[in-house]
C-alpha cells in the first residue's frame, strides 16, 4: 500500500510537471498584439523650460519636437497594458492621477496596468503644480502653464486610445546593449572628467552603462517599436533655450531615420546621480544620442529573446515616511539663502502655518507608487517614482536577474529617492526637498529598505500568477 501510495505521488507528480511543461509551452506559443501611437507636445508658445534653476527667460525655439509615445500591449490571454513615454522633466501626481483616470475609463484598464514614464528632458515645458516655485515665474507664464497641463494631459490619454485602436499581431523579444558617456555626477568634479577620459584615467562612483531593448515586430518581421532605457539625465544641454529631447531625443530620431517605419521610445533608468559629460554643446549631445541608438541597433542586429505573450501587471502605493522636525525657525533660515531657495522656504513656511491655523500638521509621509510588469516567464520590469539614484538598478538586477529592467522616473516624480549610501552620505540627491517643495526635512533613514520590500511583495505576486 505504501509502495502504491508513492506510486501515485510520483505520477501525479509526473503528470502535474507535464501538464505545466504544456501550459509554460502553449504560453510562449500564444501571439501578442502591439499598437503604437504619438502625439506632439512642443508648446506652441515661448514657454518657461522645466529643470534648471539657472534659466532666466522662456524657450527661444525649437531644436526638435517633444513627444508623447504610446506602445499598447495585449497578451495571448487578452490581458492589456501600455507604456507612455514623454519628452518631459516628469509627471507631477495630480497630472499623472488626472492622465491614468482616464485611460483607465476610456480604455478599460486598471492602474497597475498603466506605466508612465519620461525622458528627464530639461528642455521640455514647466507643468502645472511642478517644481513652479523654482523658477521666477510672472502671473503671464503661471498662466500659460496652466493651460498647456490639460491639453497635454488630453494628448497623453488620445495618444494611447490611438494605440489600443491600432493594435495587429506582434512578437515581443529582448537584448542588452551598452553605451558609456553616464558619468556618477557625485564622485566625479565635471569639469576634470574630460581630462581624465582623454588620459584613460578611471572614473570613480557606480554607473549602469546597460542599454536594455525591447523590439516589437509586426507579423511580417517588420520593427513596428523599439523601446529602450539608459540611466543618465537628459542635461547635456546645459544653456539651451531650445525645446529638445536632449541626448534621449537625438537617440530616437537616429532610430526613427534608420527605420521609418518604427516608433523609438525612450524612458530614463536609475539616473538620478548620473550626468552626460563631458557636456554643453548640441555637437556633443548628438554624439551622446547617436552613440545611445548605435548601443540600441548592435543589439537588434544579433538575436534576440523572445517574450512569451504573457503579461502581469502589478501596481501599489506605499506610504514613505520622513525623518527631522521641519521648524519655523529652519525654513526662516532657508529664506535667507536668495533664489529658489527663498521661493521654496516661503511656500512651505505659507503651506504650514495655514495648516496650524486648522489645527493640523504637515503631512508625515509620502504616497510612492511602485509598480511590477512579468512579460513572458522571465522578463520584469520595476517601474520605481522619482529620481531614483542607481543603486536601485544595480542592486534589483543583482537580485532578479539579468532581464530586470529597472524604471526610474515612473508614474509620480516627487523628489530624490536616495539608496541607503546616498542617504548616509547626505548631499543633493539624498532628497532635494527644497527643489521639490516638500514640507519635510528627508526621507527616513531605511527608505531603500521600505522600497524594496514592497518589489519583492509584487515580484512575488507576479509569479504566483500562471
Amino acid at each position: 500500500m505504501k509502495i502504491l501510495s508513492n506510486g501515485l505521488v510520483i505520477g501525479a507528480m509526473t503528470m502535474a510537471s507535464v501538464l505545466g511543461s504544456q501550459a509554460a509551452q502553449s504560453a510562449e506559443q500564444l501571439v501578442w498584439r502591439a499598437g503604437t501611437a504619438k502625439g506632439k507636445i512642443t508648446p506652441a508658445e515661448p514657454f518657461w523650460m522645466a529643470g534648471f534653476a539657472s534659466r532666466t527667460k522662456p524657450a527661444e525655439g525649437t531644436l526638435h519636437d517633444l513627444w508623447v509615445k504610446a506602445l499598447a500591449l495585449e497578451d495571448g490571454r487578452h490581458q492589456r497594458a501600455v507604456v507612455i513615454t514623454t519628452d518631459l522633466v516628469g509627471f507631477p501626481k495630480k497630472v499623472a492621477d488626472w492622465i491614468c483616470d482616464h485611460v483607465e475609463k476610456e480604455c478599460g484598464l486598471q492602474r497597475s496596468q498603466i506605466m508612465l514614464t519620461c525622458s528627464h528632458t530639461h528642455s521640455g515645458p514647466v507643468l502645472k503644480d511642478a517644481l513652479l516655485d523654482v523658477y521666477p515665474l510672472d502671473d503671464k507664464q503661471r498662466a500659460m502653464i496652466d493651460q498647456y497641463t490639460p491639453i497635454l494631459e488630453r494628448t497623453v490619454v488620445k495618444t494611447v486610445t490611438e494605440a489600443f485602436a491600432q493594435m495587429t499581431p506582434a512578437t515581443l523579444a529582448v537584448g542588452m546593449g551598452e553605451c558609456g558617456f553616464a558619468v556618477n555626477r557625485r564622485n566625479n568634479v565635471e569639469k576634470e572628467v574630460a581630462a581624465a577620459i582623454a588620459q584613460h584615467k578611471p572614473l570613480k562612483g557606480p554607473v549602469d552603462h546597460s542599454v536594455p531593448v525591447l523590439a516589437v515586430r509586426r507579423a511580417d518581421g517588420r520593427l513596428q517599436a523599439v523601446l529602450f532605457q539608459y540611466a543618465c539625465h537628459n542635461t547635456v544641454l546645459t544653456t539651451s533655450y531650445l525645446y529638445s529631447g536632449d541626448y534621449a531625443g537625438f537617440a530616437q530620431i537616429a532610430l526613427e531615420e534608420k527605420h521609418p517605419d518604427c516608433l523609438a521610445m525612450f524612458a530614463i533608468g536609475c539616473g538620478a546621480d548620473q550626468n552626460g559629460l563631458p557636456r554643453g554643446t548640441v555637437e556633443i549631445c548628438q554624439k551622446y544620442g547617436n552613440d545611445l541608438a548605435a548601443g540600441v541597433e548592435a543589439v537588434l542586429a544579433q538575436p534576440m529573446k523572445p517574450v512569451g505573450a504573457n503579461l502581469h501587471s502589478e501596481f501599489e502605493i506605499i506610504n514613505l515616511g520622513f525623518e527631522g522636525n521641519l521648524t519655523v525657525e529652519k525654513l526662516l533660515a532657508a529664506a535667507d539663502k536668495g533664489g529658489f531657495y527663498t521661493r521654496a522656504a516661503k511656500h512651505v513656511l505659507q503651506r504650514m502655518l495655514e495648516l496650524k491655523a486648522q489645527g493640523k500638521e504637515l503631512p508625515q509621509s509620502y504616497p510612492y507608487p511602485v509598480q511590477v510588469w512579468r512579460l513572458g516567464t522571465d522578463q520584469l520590469w520595476i517601474a520605481l517614482g522619482g529620481e531614483v539614484v542607481v543603486d536601485y538598478a544595480l542592486s534589483l538586477r543583482a537580485k532578479y536577474g539579468p532581464r530586470t529592467w529597472v524604471f526610474g522616473y515612473s508614474n509620480d516624480v516627487m523628489a530624490y529617492i536616495p539608496s541607503s549610501r546616498v542617504w548616509a552620505e547626505g548631499g543633493y540627491e539624498s532628497g532635494a526637498f527644497n527643489v521639490y517643495f516638500i514640507a519635510a526635512e528627508r526621507w527616513c533613514h531605511d527608505i531603500e529598505t521600505r522600497i524594496k520590500a514592497e518589489v519583492e511583495r509584487l515580484v512575488a505576486r507576479s509569479k504566483s500568477v500562471p
